[in-house]
């Protein structure tokens, strides 16, 4: 089996998580923080051999005072000025032997096996994966009046989830062909289809969701209560 790592980006400014003290990664849900939950979803798998965790230059002090004895093989990258940036110093910290390359974000601490296995192995055969979840609701574009120009056929749309999975060198190639553009890009997957290669999307989970505001917090305390629930029963 090829060796995986997982670069989790953790540098962002966290602006639309209001109600709270500390950076969405770092706060207390249900008794772990999140960015530790997110980590031991990729426990127990020797293949993933390398874990780095990218956190912005004025976060690593507070971090290492509250975290540093639990960071156990995880690394600590310097995050960038953007997600992609942030992805690409992570990049540049892999080890040589390191084949596949998981970006996931530090902030979906509900991701389960069966999505990252299933995402995984899509990647080894093709290349290139990320999880996906169909779109429920009726989907319309409009015009910049606001006025309903036509009504989108949803069967072939996906919402995109992380990890989002990489052949190393392909996902290097693409920021390379990027060129200094890599804020025009959402995601590493936009980055490897600008670049020709295709991406195959894997059935993701509706519970793998990342929390950005404070709703979205409370709703992770809500599933992982059921989940808790669910085991008992």
């Amino acid at each position: 089996m090829p060796e995986f790592a997982v670069i989790l980006p953790a540098a962002g400014r966290s602006r639309r998580f209001r109600g709270f003290d500390q950076k969405k990664p770092f706060v207390d849900l249900a008794g772990e923080a999140v960015w530790r939950r997110t980590v031991r979803a990729f426990g127990g798998r020797d293949y993933v051999t390398q874990i780095l965790l990218v956190l912005a230059d004025s976060d690593r002090t507070e971090f290492l005072d509250r975290f540093g004895e639990h960071l156990g093989n995880i690394d600590l990258v310097s995050g960038g000025t953007s997600r992609a940036e942030s992805v690409y110093n992570g990049l540049m910290s892999l080890r040589d032997s390191i084949e596949f390359v998981a970006v996931h974000d530090a902030a979906r601490p509900l991701i389960t096996s069966d999505v990252i296995d299933s995402v995984f192995a899509a990647a080894l055969r093709t290349g290139a994966a990320i999880p996906g979840v169909p779109i429920t609701s009726t989907v319309k574009r409009i015009d910049k009046e606001g006025q309903i120009e036509t009504t989108i056929d949803r069967s072939q749309l996906r919402l995109a989830q992380t990890p989002q999975t990489f052949d190393r060198q392909i996902l290097l190639d693409a920021f390379a062909l990027a060129n200094g553009r890599l804020q025009h890009f959402m995601d590493e997957a936009s980055l490897v289809e600008a670049s020709g290669h295709s991406v195959t999307v894997t059935n993701g989970a509706w519970e793998n969701i990342k929390i950005t505001t404070a709703e979205d917090f409370h709703l992770a305390e809500m599933i992982l209560s059921g989940r808790d629930a669910a085991s008992i029963g």
